[in-house]
């Protein structure tokens, strides 16, 4: 599904590139929110309920993290994307570069993510600690909040993408 988020959101290529690599990199998301929280918040290795049920979970569903992906997916196009393709000389595809350098964002802007307590919780209740009912919509909402603060943007649902204004 195409949706725009912004006017000019027409490069196709590029999200086709991200959208192909959704799965991937949302698995690669939560084992990293995990090994980070592992890492920060029990640097001595002690095993309690909640290090047991974060060392125990296996990824099985990624569904409950495409929203956010597909925001940050779209935030990436308005910052970065350019419909006008540019001349590559290394002999590689549009598309091959789009996933090289969409991969290589995401694995950046997560470590500057994963610094924020808020996000980190976010990813870990709807991954690891997977509420029902309403407490999964605020994880839901706090991670489509915390791409409007981080990147100082809005997402509306039916208007895509608008600059915050100061």
């Amino acid at each position: 599904m195409i949706q725009k988020y912004f006017p000019l959101d027409k490069n196709y290529i590029l999200e086709k590139a991200q959208l192909d690599q959704q799965e991937e990199l949302i698995t690669y998301l939560i084992q990293f929110s995990k090994e980070f929280y592992l890492s920060q918040y029990n640097p001595l290795g002690i095993v309690d309920e909640t290090i047991k049920s974060i060392q125990s979970h296996e990824t099985q569903y990624t569904d409950r993290l495409e929203e956010f992906y597909r925001n940050l997916a779209a935030v990436y196009r308005f910052k970065f994307g350019q419909n006008q393709l540019e001349f590559l000389f290394d002999g590689d595809d549009h598309y091959t570069k789009y996933v090289q350098d969409w991969s290589e964002t995401f694995k950046k802007w997560l470590v500057s993510f994963c610094l924020k307590p808020n996000f980190l919780r976010a990813v870990l209740e709807l991954t690891v600690f997977y509420p029902e009912g309403r407490k999964a919509e605020l994880a839901e909402n706090r991670m489509k909040t915390f791409i409007n603060q981080h990147f100082e943007l809005k997402i509306y649902k039916y208007r895509g993408i608008v600059r915050k204004l100061a």
